[in-house]
């Protein structure tokens, strides 16, 4: 049991300095100068540890998702009253998607609140997510509001593709739509990429 132990440990230190290492060099080499770069990686890892707390309250098993979106928006909902509004059932997700939408969501509130909705006093965010039992696909949205118009962006930035390639982690499908009204983001996944298997 204690050799088990370690190497899962193994396996999972294994994991997150592989995760750290490719945080810190794409946080670098997208950044303007070294302040950017060290403001971009810090709260990343500082997304990840979140994750990696959540985690360890339920033994690394399966987390809550709301409980998990509620984790990742908190330290960006600093103007008092939510400004993030969620809607939709509570499910128990796998470790793999609890690392993988906490990242994803970090990068969305830091856009947010840098260039979007949450830069303005007026905005909010939706955050909805359905269950397609047919077809056995979760659906969730992130919608912005009452924020400053927005158009796209003329590159694609480190976070843009991470918030991708996350969700091509979990063999979903990634949209992104720059409506004038507001930023929105979409994801959708099997349900077996993201629900624990005992939920």
């Amino acid at each position: 049991m204690q050799k088990l132990i370690l190497g899962e440990l193994h396996h999972r230190i294994k994991n997150t300095l592989a995760t750290v290492s490719a945080i810190a060099a794409q946080s670098f080499r997208a950044a303007i100068n070294l302040e950017q770069g060290q403001k971009a990686m810090d709260g990343r890892l500082l997304a990840l540890g979140r994750a990696h707390d959540l985690l360890i309250q339920v033994s690394w098993s399966n987390a809550s998702l709301t409980h998990t979106l509620s984790g990742a928006t908190d330290p960006f909902d600093s103007q008092g009253g939510r400004r993030f509004h969620f809607n939709g059932p509570d499910l128990r997700i796998t470790s793999g998607a609890v690392i993988a939408l906490a990242m994803t969501f970090n990068e969305l509130c830091t856009n947010t609140t840098k260039f979007g909705a949450l830069s303005s006093s007026s905005g909010h965010v939706e955050i909805a997510w359905t269950v397609d039992e047919i077809e056995q696909r979760l659906r969730l949205k992130w919608s912005e509001s009452g924020g400053p118009m927005v158009a796209p962006p003329t590159r694609r930035s480190y976070g843009t593709r991470m918030i991708e390639s996350l969700g091509q982690q979990l063999n979903g499908q990634v949209r992104l739509a720059y409506e004038p009204s507001g930023f929105v983001y979409q994801l959708d996944v099997p349900l077996k990429s993201v629900m624990a298997s005992n939920a």
